[in-house]
């Protein structure tokens, strides 16, 4: 080995600078570690997510004092609900489970409205995972069956709770009906477009479903076990459900056809949908033909109140607006001064209509159209247009009187009041989720309707009458700020 390899220090040479004490406590370590690894592995605390945890709380500590459900709830308790509750059988010691709360399930939909949800599935499901929907059901088990039959069987209810809010707010002079914005909002009906069809296809369905109800009940007789006695009845009900919807689409089609013939269409075979009957195809927004519903609101101009609530069948505009007129006079009790509509409304006879149910105390105020153009001679292209404000042959004294209005810059001033308010309500209302009616049948889809005219009422209460809600100024403030 040559004199410049390395060889490693002995091991007494190892510590040869340390001091004896530093030797000792080196040697005290490595003695508490070999301790240590006999004892075992060491033992540590792991996440464990599976685990199932219960927790003591109250309702009451989960949603601060200004939460919106709170609002809702603080509304709901003050509606009477009288009728719902006296209908209800479980009384004393009467057999039978005791029904929820009628306030509990208005107040869900109310809540869920406003948050943007339209299923009946989804409310129960938010009922046990969200503390805003947990605490308005406050400890009750709320299913989807018990929420879907109380929004589709209580239109009446709604109409009347709408009646009442408007004409509360009416009565403290907290709107003004001196200008009212209508427009018509075109919703996506819960019906596909296959499901249209021609009056020999629909009695050919009508009568292969009442065969196979006809099947279902003999099979159902001659097997009568115990255990397919529930899917036996499940399967009659839907196809008993299946020849009623067909029935009543061959009871729509003269109506389809009628309107047809008004709006001057080519003469073509009336179809009617097999899922809804009342849902007809209409032109939406974006150009395109759809089965949907026309929803029409008139609202206030100066305070975004919705005080009319309507549902029709047909496409158009034009024969909407004297019934909507009328239904917000019986609502408010007040005569609205001037009615802002596009132009798709002003038809004569409308404007007759509302000329006479006023007294001529409502103006209306809507764009004339352009006169039309005659073929004319060569030559006589230098004639100028007719005026279209000026009175024309045949127009009654309230037509006549419409055009002579409009040619008035300071009406023409008041004109885009309509599309700051009506379009406003409608874009909020596509935002709380009205792009699909998620129901079927004309009732039902009013009921639908009167739900988002009363969450948009509730929210523009609690900013313009917050005491007419039991809240102070900050807390409507804090409220209507999440509107």
């Amino acid at each position: 080995m040559s004199e410049t390899e390395w060889h490693p220090p002995s091991p007494a040479g190892l510590f040869e600078d340390l001091s004896g004490e530093q030797e000792q406590q080196l040697m005290s370590a490595k003695l508490a570690r070999e301790a240590a690894r006999l004892q075992g592995p060491p033992r540590v605390l792991q996440a464990n997510r599976k685990q199932i945890e219960l927790r003591a709380s109250d309702l009451e500590s989960l949603l601060g004092e200004d939460h919106r459900a709170r609002l809702v709830w603080g509304y709901v308790e003050r509606q009477d609900l009288s009728r719902l509750i006296e209908s209800i059988k479980a009384r004393g010691s009467n057999a039978g489970r005791s029904a929820i709360d009628p306030h509990i399930l208005f107040a869900l939909w109310l809540y869920g409205t406003l948050d943007g949800v339209g299923s009946g599935r989804e409310i129960a499901r938010l009922t046990r995972e969200s503390d805003a929907y947990r605490w308005i059901c406050g400890g009750v088990s709320v299913n989807y069956h018990a929420l879907n039959d109380f929004r589709s069987g209580n239109e009446a209810l709604m109409d009347e709770v709408l009646t009442g809010n408007v004409a509360a707010l009416a009565s403290v002079g907290a709107i003004s009906l001196e200008r009212v914005a209508q427009d018509g909002m075109r919703v996506r009906a819960d019906a596909g477009a296959a499901s249209f069809r021609r009056q020999a296809s629909l009695e050919r369905h009508l009568a292969e479903a009442g065969e196979l109800v006809h099947d279902i009940k003999k099979r159902a007789a001659a097997d009568p076990a115990a255990a397919s006695r529930r899917a036996q009845a499940a399967r009659e009900r839907a196809a008993r459900e299946r020849e009623e919807r067909i029935r009543a689409a061959l009871t729509q089609l003269p109506l389809v056809q009628a309107a047809k013939r008004r709006n001057g269409n080519k003469p073509e075979e009336a179809r009617a949908s097999t899922t809804d009957a009342d849902a007809r195809v209409m032109k939406m927004g974006d150009g395109g033909f759809r089965p949907a519903f026309n929803v029409q609101l008139a609202t206030t101009c100066e305070d975004q109140v919705i005080v009319g609530v309507d549902v029709s069948k047909a496409g158009s505009d034009m024969a909407q607006m004297a019934p909507m007129v009328e239904q917000v006079i019986e609502r408010t009790g007040e005569v609205p001064r001037q009615w802002l509509v596009d132009g798709g409304f002003p038809a004569h006879e409308q404007i007759d209509a509302v000329h006479a149910h006023t007294k001529g105390q409502t103006e209306v105020i809507a764009p004339v159209p352009e006169p039309r153009q005659k073929a004319g001679k060569p030559g006589d292209d230098d004639t100028p247009p007719p005026d279209k404000h000026q009175r024309k042959e045949g127009d009654s004294e309230p037509v006549a009187q419409w055009r002579t209005r409009m040619a008035d810059d300071a009406i023409k001033d008041v004109y885009p009041q309509r599309a700051a308010t009506a379009e406003c309500v409608n874009a909020l209302a596509r935002n709380r989720g009205l792009q699909r009616m998620p129901v079927r049948g004309l009732g039902k889809v009013r009921a639908v309707a009167y739900l988002y005219a009363l969450a948009h009422n509730l929210m523009r209460m609690a900013k313009i009458a917050p005491q007419m809600l039991g809240l102070g100024t900050g807390a409507s403030e804090a409220l209507a700020a999440g509107e």
